[in-house]
């Protein structure tokens, strides 16, 4: 193991690191984008200040990431993996900034695939619930997030910002592992604590399942191009065919 610090913000620690990793001779099979932090506010209250980091670090972060290791992906036809959320998905009222760019990195997970794939690499993204970590306590300490913002997380989430209440975040570091080395890598790997909250967790997936096929009505009604149900139950079956079953 060779350990690198780097800010993903900065242009130069991350040249810094891939000419580290070059001249260290081994190789790179796989990249995992990883940073990210969290942001709580409305858009009349968060600065813009905290919309700009969040966006640096969890939208532009992957992108500046990607961009500058792909050659030696590229080399060994090695992976690309991206930390996204459930939130890329979804969305809240209390959450835009960070909604927003978990939602870049879903188009970014769409595009990257298909950019690769032609050259014998491959991307995916894991989109985890709620496991342990400091990014509330790390986000409460910047001073760029507003004191309404502070409050009105205090007041809405209460326990939340306990971070001993979750779980370790081995589920997600499985998907991962799946991720860069299995055969057949899937595009999203939907990741909920198994083991915690089982029903709050059973929703949390599936909402966010239900969030998806309320996007599709909407992209779908009242318009020229309207499908009715049949056709609609019949393109579901026809995405269904090589779908992969249900695991434990």
């Amino acid at each position: 193991m060779q350990p690198l610090r780097l800010d993903v913000t900065h242009p130069a620690d991350i040249a810094a690191a891939v000419e580290s990793v070059t001249r260290g001779g081994r190789g790179l099979y796989g990249l995992v984008n990883n940073a990210g932090i969290a942001t709580w506010g409305t858009i009349a209250d968060m600065t813009l200040e905290e919309f700009d980091l969040t966006m640096k670090v969890n939208a532009y972060g992957p992108v500046m990431m990607t961009k500058a290791f792909e050659p030696l992906i590229l080399a060994q036809k090695g992976r690309v993996v991206i930390i996204g959320s459930v939130s890329g998905i979804v969305a809240g009222a209390d959450l835009p900034a960070y909604d927003m760019s978990k939602h870049a990195v879903e188009g970014l997970a769409d595009s990257l695939p298909l950019q690769l794939a032609p050259l014998g690499a491959h991307a995916s993204v894991v989109e985890p619930g709620a496991y342990k970590s400091n990014i509330d306590q790390n986000m409460f300490a910047r001073s760029t997030l507003s004191a309404e913002a502070k409050a009105d997380m205090l007041k809405v989430e209460g326990a939340v910002l306990n971070p001993a209440q979750y779980p370790e975040a081995d589920d997600v570091a499985e998907a991962v592992e799946q991720a860069l080395f299995e055969p057949s890598p899937k595009r999203r790997y939907l990741v909920v604590p198994r083991h915690f909250h089982d029903k709050l967790n059973s929703h949390v997936a599936e909402d966010t399942i239900r969030w998806q096929i309320r996007q599709l009505v909407q992209l779908n009604e009242g318009h020229p191009y309207t499908y009715d149900r049949a056709a609609l139950v019949k393109m579901l079956d026809e995405a269904l065919v090589n779908s992969r079953p249900r695991t434990n």
